[in-house]
């Protein structure tokens, strides 16, 4: 006797339509990104479509950023990616209801409303701060090295444009030289009846690339005239250090220093707040190091979340003087590392004794961090804030800007911190 199978039937069509909520499960995150979505308000783009009646009808605009804000949440990014899925995942296939744009489509949709994708952040976090009825208390900032859409070895040195400029200006010089002596010869064996204006290809290429590297200089040039003000020195003196990079691929990228070396990209900084680990403030500089992000990054977070945090908890990468006047004046309780702490070095016991008059804040500080209390709560940063990064670095696997330039930049920034709430949400209401 045959064995007896389940019916399988692959050339059958389906007798009723199907409907789509029954393909995943009712608490699949799916659905969550598509309720979530339908909350928000998305007239900024919505708009743009409404004043243009030209052509085949759009895309659904909320669709349209309903499969953008799944892709990334699921660590599918790229667009022709994002393509691909809406083929062959069921998941993506439900929440699109079988529309298929294209990845030219979805790349454009993301370039052409980056700016209002980037206020769903400050939207999404409000609604679930709200939801939760939840108040700021302690707060951890952290920053991190994201590389650019750019290679390192696509930049050049200031100093190392002046002298490639210079070749390149000889060896000019040098083919306009050959040139003029082949028109001349060959002028005495064919006449003189050749335009005589066709420059050569070797020639346009170099010519081309002296353009790019002044226009690179003059770029260079212009950056350290702003540091020049932005210090209080004479703009007009102020010339590039010789080592001062241009990335040609994406010139408003850096080179920075982060956890495995040098990276062309950008600092990408975020503040955590505890219970949920959700992002309640977030942004990205070309800065090089932290020093300077305290401030704007406590900022953000006020303009982003509606709140002000009661205490903030940051590495030694945030501490100066300046910084720690902000916090009391704003009277936000600081717990700032004075100083790096090797993997495992616990902390020097408070000494006894007061401190010495006059004593800076910085050693306030220090001090401040040395008491039981202090260490206590300085040693929960790292189970706030550090594992965001991982989180995002490695769990979804965003270790690179897709887009270029600073603006595209942070509004890509912004997607990635916004789906990172909204899968810290998504658990929130399953587990409870």
């Amino acid at each position: 006797m045959a064995k007896p199978y389940r019916t399988y039937l692959p050339e059958q069509d389906l007798l009723l339509p199907p409907s789509l909520r029954e393909w995943l499960p009712d608490d699949h995150l799916v659905y969550f990104v598509s309720d979530v979505v339908d909350q928000l308000n998305l007239s900024a783009i919505e708009s743009v479509y409404e004043e243009d009646d030209r052509g085949q009808p759009p895309y659904h605009p909320r669709m349209m950023t309903k499969i953008l804000l799944y892709g990334y949440c699921v660590g599918v990014f790229s667009s022709r990616k994002i393509q691909k899925h809406l083929v062959e995942d069921v998941a993506f296939r439900v929440l699109a209801a079988g529309n298929q744009p294209d990845f030219r489509t979805i790349s454009d949709f993301r370039k052409l409303h980056l700016k209002a994708l980037e206020e769903l952040f400050q939207q999404m976090l409000r609604l679930t701060l709200e939801t939760g009825t939840m108040k700021l208390g302690r707060v951890a900032l952290d920053g991190s090295k994201v590389k650019a859409n750019a290679s390192k070895h696509k930049a050049m040195s200031y100093g190392r444009m002046d002298e490639t400029e210079k070749r390149l200006r000889e060896e000019v010089r040098k083919l306009l030289r050959q040139a003029e002596a082949t028109d001349k010869e060959e002028d005495q064996r064919y006449g003189g009846d050749r335009r005589g204006d066709e420059l050569p290809e070797e020639l346009q290429r170099r010519e081309t690339r002296i353009a790019r590297i002044r226009e690179a200089k003059r770029a260079l040039e212009e950056r350290a005239r702003e540091q020049a003000r932005s210090a209080g020195k004479d703009a007009k003196k102020a010339q590039p250090a010789q080592k001062a990079q241009y990335n040609f691929t994406d010139p408003e990228s850096r080179i920075l220093k982060g956890a495995d070396g040098f990276v062309q990209g950008y600092n990408t900084q975020i503040a955590v707040e505890p219970a949920f680990q959700l992002i309640v403030g977030q942004q990205v500089t070309q800065a090089a190091n932290d020093k300077q992000q305290l401030v704007p990054l406590l900022e953000k977070i006020k303009e982003q979340s509606g709140q002000k945090p009661q205490g903030v908890l940051t590495d030694s990468g945030y501490c100066s003087e300046e910084n720690l006047k902000y916090l009391n004046k704003r009277k936000i309780e600081g717990f700032v590392a004075t100083g790096k702490q090797k993997h495992n070095e616990r902390r020097e016991p408070c000494k006894p004794g007061p401190l010495p008059k006059g004593a800076s804040r910085v050693q306030q500080m220090e001090r401040k961090l040395q008491t039981q209390v202090g260490a206590a709560v300085y040693a929960t940063r790292k189970f706030i804030v550090e594992p965001v990064f991982g989180q995002i670095k490695q769990a979804r696997g965003f270790r690179q800007f897709l887009l270029r330039g600073l603006e595209k930049v942070r509004g890509e920034w912004a997607l990635i911190c916004m789906t990172h709430n909204i899968l810290k949400f998504h658990k929130i209401i399953c587990s409870g």
